[in-house]
């Protein structure tokens, strides 16, 4: 399938910038396939800037962009012309196949549509700063290494050093000459005919040089990175619906999952989910389970692998500078070298509070899906070092809740998913203090509790199932005293150092509907806060409400609209049968999708709709592809169809709710309990599931809210 240029206005890179990605590596170039040092531009591996400059030049001129396509998400081919003579008309077209993996690989054809032949010099000029990835995107380089530039074996071989960290590239090619700016062709074009060279950088990091991924001589169709696609295309499930922009924003959503995808070269039969293209290219522990969670319906094997690499990262020490303790999954992985000397030589950071829990709640949901037994058992060791981290750790004062503070100066002020250092603030603008214990984390941690009896009811734990079930039933009632405030009608965003409520108006608290913590007679006034015209732009939820001090629409926590909050939302809406609130919610977000091309960025600025028509403002710096904005589509379908499974207690929900003109939706090849069922919704009052594993039991109603605590009922 052939999926779109990134071109929207203000993309990161600049406007018309094209985002190629493919495991933790990622190229940014102009709409011209240019790479420009003094944009936010290059060729990133391991967190590193490899190549920061790449120009294509034809007698010294460069090209003319004609068109600019990306057939894969790691592969682009760019068509340009090389003006000549100063003629409107030029019989030289060059075309440019790119593709980034483990490197770069260019392929260049020059194409002459004359009579005569034409001879030419074809120079790809080539530059590294070897930058830090952050470096980068905030526009600042600090560090200045030692360069030097020499030719070796007929390679330009580029290299650095800094604090006695070395990176290098490694420039090859099939006949270019190389010097120390770059590789030189001499072409000779037949009349009507073509001529074709290719470029390689191979990246060097202390000294090893990696291999490349695409390499000369062998089948371009048989490298790693194109089987790994097709295969993962191959097997994912066929998504038929009648709405046409729809259907055209699921399948943009399986092809950036599909690349987004991190495989641990160690266990190779681990695969992950990075959190986004282009600045996110790594295994993050909140984005990375709330992504697989997104991703169920689609392919449980992405949750499997998420789980089993943050096992294996766990925390087993205290250590201030990492901010790792006993059981807490990781915040994120990082390679560049700015980040190893900031954790003291390691690249695994972990201040971040909900990652735990939500690392508990994720395991429980692949047991609701069927997943297999020996994989569920072989994390059951983790999910209790987890709950341990939560009870000893994570509850500082053993009140029940969780809280977080940052233990050295460089960690993270706030450690939820709005992380920036303004993101929790009280309704007049006021900054909360830590510790603070954030709404949303307690419901992750009554969603880990209600995972961990599920888990004990599928080993056969009767009295251990109970007694997480009546810890979780503690926490909701505990939650809905300490942070409700009832001469609002709403619930605190958090509680500070203080143990104050905060006060302001966010969409965390929708988080809480999705996990149950809220209870029935809260949940309308929060649906009704949600949905209010301080909150709904129209396009979404907006983080913080209009009529908040720190409220700015333009921000990057304090008023935008985050795709997969809005997501979890409508499915906290649904769950408490909120149906209209729902569909308010997945209808806006898919007509936004829509006018982002089919493709939902990381975040955009939360205007009214009725302020811009003309569709939603992008914000500046946006990831896109980001991973819980490309799953958001899968679980608003899911949301929507109330598709519901639970094959311990052999149950399966299903009650479409679909909005009118949604249409026909047809479902196959979908992966549940280790079969693959196909799911046909003619009309909400039709619906079918077929093919399920034995002694599964089709629900035609949404899933009881009490199940969580009653699953008997």
């Amino acid at each position: 399938m052939t999926a779109a240029a990134d071109t929207t206005p203000n993309s990161v890179g600049g406007p018309g910038a094209i985002t190629l990605f493919e495991g933790s590596s990622f190229c940014l170039s102009g709409i011209d396939g240019d790479i420009h040092p003094h944009k936010a531009h290059g060729v990133f591996f391991e967190d590193t800037r490899i190549i920061s400059g790449w120009r294509v030049l034809v007698d010294d001129r460069p090209l003319e962009a004609l068109a600019a396509m990306t057939p894969e998400p790691f592969r682009a081919v760019f068509v340009g012309r090389s003006p000549r003579n100063g003629l409107d008309d030029t019989e030289l077209l060059v075309e440019r196949q790119r593709r980034v993996a483990t490197g770069l690989r260019e392929d260049i054809v020059v194409h002459n549509y004359g009579r005569a032949p034409v001879t030419c010099e074809l120079t790809v000029r080539i530059a590294a700063d070897f930058a830090d990835l952050f470096e980068v995107k905030d526009g600042r380089i600090r560090r200045v290494w030692g360069h030097s530039a020499h030719v070796e074996d007929h390679e330009l071989v580029l290299q650095a050093e800094w604090h006695g960290r070395r990176r290098g590239v490694v420039i090859s090619s099939d006949g270019g000459t190389p010097d120390a700016g770059g590789i030189t062709f001499r072409a000779t074009v037949p009349p009507h005919g073509s001529w074709s060279g290719n470029v390689i950088a191979h990246p060097v990091v202390d000294g090893v040089r990696a291999a490349s991924s695409f390499p000369m001589g062998e089948p371009l169709d048989e490298s790693v990175p194109s089987r790994r696609f097709r295969a993962w295309r191959d097997q994912s499930p066929v998504v038929s619906v009648e709405d046409a922009s729809l259907q055209r924003i699921l399948e943009r959503s399986q092809t950036d999952l599909g690349a987004l995808r991190l495989v641990d070269p160690v266990h190779p039969e681990r695969t992950a989910v990075a959190a986004g293209a282009p600045w996110f290219m790594a295994l993050f522990g909140r984005d990375s389970l709330l992504s697989s969670f997104m991703a169920l319906p689609v392919d449980q094997s992405l949750a499997v692998g998420t789980l089993q690499t943050l096992a294996h990262y766990q925390g087993t020490k205290v250590d201030p500078a990492t901010e790792e303790q006993p059981g807490r999954i990781l915040h994120e992985v990082r390679l560049g070298v700015d980040t190893g000397l900031a954790l003291g030589g390691g690249g695994v950071y972990y201040g971040t509070a909900d990652a735990t829990p939500l690392f508990v709640f994720l395991v429980g949901e692949l047991c609701r899906w069927g997943v297999a037994l020996d994989q569920l058992d072989a994390l059951v060791p983790s999910v209790d070092r987890a709950l341990e981290w939560i009870t000893e750790y994570g509850d500082r004062d053993s009140d029940g809740f969780v809280e977080y503070e940052r233990l050295h100066d460089g960690g993270l002020t706030n450690q939820g998913w709005k992380d920036s250092w303004d993101g929790v603030s009280f309704a007049d603008g006021t900054l909360a203090e830590a510790p603070i214990a954030l709404c949303e984390v307690q419901g992750y941690v009554y969603a880990a509790y209600v995972a961990r009896a599920l888990l004990a009811d599928h080993q056969g734990d009767a009295e251990l199932a109970r007694e997480w079930r009546r810890r979780a039933a503690e926490l909701k009632t505990e939650f809905n005293r300490a942070f409700w405030m009832p001469e609002r009608g709403q619930f605190a965003l958090a509680l500070d150092g203080r143990k104050r409520q905060v006060d302001a108006v966010a969409s965390n608290i929708g988080h809480c509907l999705w996990t149950g913590i809220v209870d029935d007679d809260k949940a309308r006034a929060v649906a009704n806060h949600l949905l209010s015209p301080e909150m709904f732009t129209g396009w979404g939820v907006r983080t913080l409400a209009s009529d908040m001090g720190a409220y700015n629409p333009a921000s990057y926590h304090n008023g935008s609209v985050w795709p997969h909050d809005n997501a979890l939302i409508a499915a906290g809406l649904m769950r408490y049968g909120f149906v209209e609130h729902a569909q308010r919610i997945a209808v806006g977000l898919l007509e936004a999708a829509d006018r982002f091309g089919g493709r939902l960025p990381e975040l955009f600025c939360g205007f009214d709709r009725d302020q811009y028509p003309g569709g939603p403002v992008p914000y500046p710096t946006s990831c896109s592809p980001q991973a819980w904005a490309t799953t958001t589509p899968f679980l608003l379908l899911r949301t929507l169809l109330r598709y519901d499974p639970c094959l311990p207690h052999g149950a399966v929900w299903l009650a479409p709710a679909l909005p009118e003109g949604f249409g026909r939706v047809r479902a196959h090849h979908v992966p549940l309990g280790g079969a693959r069922v196909r799911v046909d919704i003619d009309s909400n009052d039709d619906a079918e599931i077929a093919d399920l594993p034995p002694a599964v039991t089709v629900h035609q109603e949404p899933r009881p809210l009490r199940h969580d605590l009653e699953p008997s009922a």
